[in-house]
C-alpha cells in the first residue's frame, strides 16, 4: 500500500532531491502541475530519445515516432492530431465496441474460468477495442493484442534479453500490419486510422510512418493502463459492498465509481521528467540532465486538491485527477479509458463474478509505474 507514504511526501517532502534514486521526486498536486506544465521539463532524457536496448530494431522506429515521446516543433502539431483523432470517437460507439467485445472475449473463455480469466480480459480487452475503432479486421485483433503485449513488455525497465528480443520483433510486426492497413483502405471507411491520416496531414505532418506509429500507441497506451484500471475497480467494488450494492442497482453508478478509482488508485502511478536545460522548476534549483519522479497518485491524494482524499466517494464533487498527466503531454485517453474500463466490469458482473472472492489480501504485477492487481492465475502467461 503506497498510498500512506505519499501521505507523509505531500505533507512533509513535497519537492525534495533523493539522493539515493538521484531524482528529484514530486508529490503535492503543486509540485507535479508544475513539473509538468514547465517548459524546461522533457519527456525523455536530451542524450536518450529512445531507449538504447531498442536501437536498431522497428522498435526504435516506433517509439522514436511516439507523439508521447517527442517534444519540440514537431510535438504540439501531431499532438493536437493525436487529440482530435481520440476526440473524435463517438462515445455511445466506443461503448457498444466495448461491451461487444468484452461480451465476445468471455464467450471465447472455457466455462468456469472466472475468476481466473480476469487478467486475461483485463490486457485483451483494450486492444480489441481500439484496434477495432482502428480498423483491423476481427480476425486479426487476438494476434495483434499478442504483438502489443510482447512490445509493451520489452519497454519495461526490468525486460530482460528474451523480453526484448519478442518486443523488438513484436514492433515490427506490428509497423507492417498498420502499413499494410493504410495501403489497403482497411483502415479507412471512418476508422480512427483514417481520422488520424487525415489530421496528421492537416498539421503538415503527411508520413505513414509516423501515422502508423501512432495508432500503434493507441494500442500500447491502453493496454496496461486500462487493464490496471479495471482490475483496481474490481477491488473498489470488493471492498465496498455499499458501492456494489448501488451498481447493482444501477448500473450507470458504474462510471462515476470508475472516475473515483481513477483518483482514488489509479493504475498509472508516477511518470518520469527530464531537465532539457538548467532553471527553475517549482521554485527549486534544477540543472540541465536532472530527473524528476512525479508521483501522479500522490497528487491525486493531495488534500490541496481533493479534500478528504482518503475515503472513497464516487460522486465527488471537483474531482481532481492527475493520473492522465498535464500540460502539453496530457493523455487525451482518459474517457475511452473509463468506458473499457467499466464495459469489461460490467461484462464480469453479468457473467456471474463474484466480487466478494477478490476482497482478500492481493498481489501487484511487478512494475516500476503501473498497479496492476494480481486477480487471477493467468497473469504470468500475459507477458
Amino acid at each position: 500500500d503506497p498510498y500512506p507514504y505519499y501521505a507523509e511526501l505531500v505533507a512533509a517532502r513535497p519537492l525534495y532531491r533523493d539522493e539515493a534514486l538521484g531524482l528529484w521526486v514530486a508529490a503535492s498536486a503543486a509540485a507535479v502541475t508544475a513539473v509538468l506544465t514547465s517548459d524546461l521539463c522533457r519527456v525523455r532524457p536530451p542524450a536518450e530519445p529512445v531507449p538504447k536496448v531498442l536501437l536498431g530494431s522497428p522498435a526504435a522506429e516506433v517509439f522514436g515516432r511516439f507523439v508521447r515521446m517527442n517534444d519540440g516543433a514537431g510535438h504540439c502539431p501531431f499532438k493536437g492530431a493525436v487529440s482530435a483523432t481520440l476526440g473524435s470517437i463517438d462515445e455511445p460507439r466506443a461503448a457498444a465496441a466495448s461491451r461487444e467485445y468484452a461480451r465476445l472475449l468471455l464467450d471465447e473463455m472455457a466455462p468456469g474460468a472466472l475468476p481466473g480469466a480476469i487478467l486475461e480480459l483485463a490486457f485483451r480487452l483494450p486492444v480489441h477495442v481500439l484496434g477495432s475503432l482502428l480498423g483491423i479486421p476481427r480476425r486479426e485483433l487476438r494476434q495483434a493484442a499478442l504483438w502489443t503485449s510482447d512490445f509493451v513488455g520489452c519497454l519495461a525497465a526490468t525486460a530482460g534479453p528474451q523480453e526484448v528480443e519478442r518486443g523488438r520483433a513484436a514492433a515490427g510486426q506490428l509497423l507492417e500490419l498498420f502499413r499494410r492497413l493504410q495501403k489497403s483502405g482497411q483502415g479507412a471507411s471512418g476508422g480512427l486510422l483514417a481520422v488520424l491520416s487525415r489530421e496528421a496531414a492537416r498539421v503538415g505532418r503527411d508520413d505513414a510512418d509516423a501515422v502508423a506509429a501512432n495508432g500503434i500507441g493507441f494500442l500500447f497506451q491502453a493496454h496496461e493502463a486500462t487493464a490496471g484500471l479495471l482490475g483496481n475497480t474490481l477491488r473498489a467494488l470488493a471492498a465496498r459492498p455499499d458501492v456494489r450494492e448501488r451498481v447493482a442497482a444501477d448500473a450507470g453508478f458504474l462510471r462515476p465509481v470508475v472516475q473515483e478509482v481513477l483518483r482514488y488508485d489509479p493504475p498509472v502511478q508516477n511518470t518520469r521528467r527530464f531537465l532539457a536545460r538548467t532553471g527553475v522548476v517549482a521554485g527549486r534549483e534544477m540543472r540541465e540532465g536532472d530527473g524528476i519522479l512525479v508521483l501522479l497518485a500522490a497528487a491525486n491524494r493531495d488534500p490541496a486538491a481533493n479534500p478528504d482524499p482518503e475515503r472513497f466517494e464516487a460522486l465527488r464533487k471537483d474531482r481532481r485527477i492527475f493520473t492522465f498527466g498535464a500540460g502539453g503531454h496530457a493523455c487525451p485517453g482518459e474517457a475511452l479509458a473509463a468506458t473499457i474500463a467499466a464495459a469489461g466490469v460490467e461484462a464480469l458482473l453479468a457473467a456471474g463474478l463474484d466480487l466478494a472472492e477478490l476482497a482478500g489480501p492481493v498481489a501487484y504485477r511487478a512494475s516500476g509505474n503501473l498497479r496492476i492487481p494480481l486477480l487471477g492465475p493467468l497473469l504470468g502467461q500475459l507477458g
